[in-house]
């Protein structure tokens, strides 16, 4: 009696350690030879032009790499790796036509274009592409929530930027 209870509770923790065997989560996969990165001031060449968004895409891709890697930042272009690249969208469109032809909602979209060049492994260097949206409301002044939907979009840019180039997935 007292070995089927045994058996009873050490059935689950070894149906868990099976079910942890058959996936295996990779996150960052940066090479011990790599020891520093360079972010190099992003262009706007949207047709609509922010003045702050790509200096701040810069930062935040800056601050990225230094709080989630070991990587060493240089402030010059010998780094082991280097991002470079544009804002190359900018845009707001109508979505979501109501009855009688309304807008229900606006969507703001910023695409990206980063060149990524690994100098340690250059078959890992590449150039990733990517954009993010964010709705608001379209009885809402674009100007009045501006500023948060670009830290939304920024952010999730970033994050998109940095799994490119130092996971496996």
């Amino acid at each position: 009696m007292i070995r089927l209870k045994s058996l009873v509770r050490f059935l689950p923790l070894l149906f868990l350690l099976m079910l942890s065997s058959c996936y295996s989560f990779q996150g960052i996969a940066i090479a011990k030879e790599i020891e520093t990165y360079y972010v190099a001031q992003f262009d706007n060449v949207s047709g609509n032009v922010v003045p702050t968004l790509a200096p701040n895409f810069t930062e935040k891709l800056k601050d990225k790499v230094r709080n989630e890697s070991r990587l060493i930042y240089l402030d010059n272009q010998d780094a082991d790796v280097e991002f470079s690249g544009v804002i190359s969208d900018f845009r707001v469109t109508s979505e979501a036509p109501q009855p009688g032809e309304d807008v229900a909602f606006n969507r703001l979209t910023i695409g990206i274009r980063v060149e990524y060049t690994n100098r340690v492994k250059e078959e890992e260097s590449t150039t990733i592409k990517s954009s993010f949206y964010a709705e608001y409301p379209s009885d809402t002044n674009l100007l009045d929530v501006q500023e948060d939907l670009i830290e939304t979009i920024t952010d999730q840019l970033v994050e998109d930027v940095f799994t490119k180039a130092f996971t496996n997935w």
